[in-house]
């Protein structure tokens, strides 16, 4: 479930950006004055234990991150699919998660249309091969998705996106293990990246 950011001041201080694929998230940070956002982590998808989500907030709690930017992929007309379910669902177990261990800090969907292209894209200029992209795309992804982020809160001088509140479901176990299956991976392939992740 979501709602529209609240026409406010935005939060200052140190962010996250996550970009969610099927198979690897990635993570990103921005200083507390909210200029830069920066590559931190990429982490390795489990959506039987969800330990990834735990690992980012755990991360929120030890930065005090005021705010997390979760990027939802639309296609270019702008329509929500698969992907963007996929999205939805993660950023609402980790709105959950932050709930649980007494965490008042929004998560927020932020349109990411072509964050992964861009991330390529500037991999490429930067001179590095094709196949050491991967290593790294996820989290350049996410710093592509925080930048327009900030760059957005500061040009309009309020919250962008819409906030997440936790799932209407109980959230993850004592033993880290979701109390529903995890969403299946899509099947419409149209545009595919190598995160797994269908744009």
């Amino acid at each position: 479930m979501t709602s529209p950011a609240e026409s406010r001041a935005y939060p200052q201080g140190i962010k996250l950006g996550v970009d969610v694929g099927t198979v690897r998230v990635g993570v990103a940070l921005c200083d507390r004055d909210g200029i830069l956002a920066t590559p931190y982590k990429t982490l390795d998808r489990n959506p039987k234990k969800n330990s990834d989500v735990r690992v980012i907030a755990a991360l929120v709690e030890e930065l005090g991150a005021v705010q997390v930017i979760v990027g939802l992929p639309r296609t270019m007309k702008g329509e929500e699919h698969a992907s963007a379910r996929m999205a939805t669902d993660y950023a609402e177990l980790l709105a959950g998660e932050l709930e649980s261990r007494g965490l008042d800090v929004p998560v927020c969907l932020v349109d990411e249309r072509l964050s992964s292209v861009t991330a390529h894209r500037n991999l490429h200029e930067a001179g590095m091969s094709s196949r050491n992209h991967r290593k790294v795309v996820d989290q350049v992804a996410a710093a592509g998705i925080l930048q327009h982020a900030i760059d957005m809160q500061k040009a309009r001088g309020t919250d962008v996106g819409s906030r997440v509140n936790a799932a209407a479901r109980p959230g993850l176990s004592g033993d880290g293990a979701a109390s529903t299956p995890a969403p299946a991976v899509p099947e419409d392939n149209t545009r595919s990246s190598e995160n797994g992740r269908l744009l």
